[in-house]
């Protein structure tokens, strides 16, 4: 795992850009940008270009790290195949 925040040269890298490197090393991008990644997964699976999956976090702010961590947690644990994240888009929030 790594984050983009943590990746100086990464800094204003375009988010298209970034789905094209979490897919190279076949991560799951997780991400709070609700603006934009949605429209990349669907424009992706438009043109028929497969991803490794993307978690968009919602309704929890950045500072709550706790909460973002068990809301992971629990949407990984009810997927945990690799092969369930195969160009699927999903958000992730608290657990009720």
């Amino acid at each position: 795992m790594f984050a983009v925040a943590d990746e100086r040269d990464l800094d204003g890298c375009p988010d298209e850009e970034l789905m094209e490197l979490a897919d190279a090393q076949r991560r799951i991008m997780v991400t709070f940008d609700v603006a934009d990644f949605p429209r990349i997964c669907h424009e992706w699976l438009e043109a028929g270009k497969s991803h490794h999956g993307c978690a968009v976090v919602v309704g929890i702010r950045h500072h709550e790290f706790g909460a973002i961590v068990r809301a992971l947690d629990s949407t990984f644990e009810t997927r945990p195949d690799p092969q369930d994240w195969h160009s699927r888009l999903v958000f992730v929030s608290r657990s009720r």
